[in-house]
């Protein structure tokens, strides 16, 4: 093999390889969509709080379904740069008269969400 086919070779391989190498050496941007969520915000709702209550604590819900109006779904979904995307759902239900009555997802109950709102 003469110089110049080893030059080409060693450029070939070196520009085919170099994408995934220099991949993460590209800057990617931090992606944050939905509703930030916080444990200690979650840790203040309570059994009863009505739908305005909840709405100041937790702010806007992310999806309320035409369907189920009496379901707010809260999600945040957050990309960090080359890092896995990291997904959180809170979901909270209402009973007719616009007031709490159950919440699951990601997101664990404070201590005090069965005590009922005075």
């Amino acid at each position: 093999m003469t110089w110049k086919n080893i030059a080409a070779l060693t450029l070939a391989l070196g520009l085919l390889s170099g994408c995934s190498i220099a991949e993460r050496l590209v800057y990617r941007i931090d992606i944050d969509q939905g509703n930030y969520v916080e444990q200690k915000s979650v840790d203040m709702l309570r059994v009863g709080m009505t739908k305005a209550q909840v709405q100041y604590v937790l702010g806007t819900p992310m999806l309320v379904d035409p369907s189920y109006p009496d379901r707010w779904n809260y999600i945040f979904y957050e990309k960090n740069g080359h890092d896995k995307p990291i997904q959180k759902n809170l979901i909270l239900t209402f009973n007719p008269q616009a007031q709490l009555v159950s919440m699951k997802g990601d997101f664990k109950q404070g201590a005090q969400f069965m005590d009922p709102m005075n």
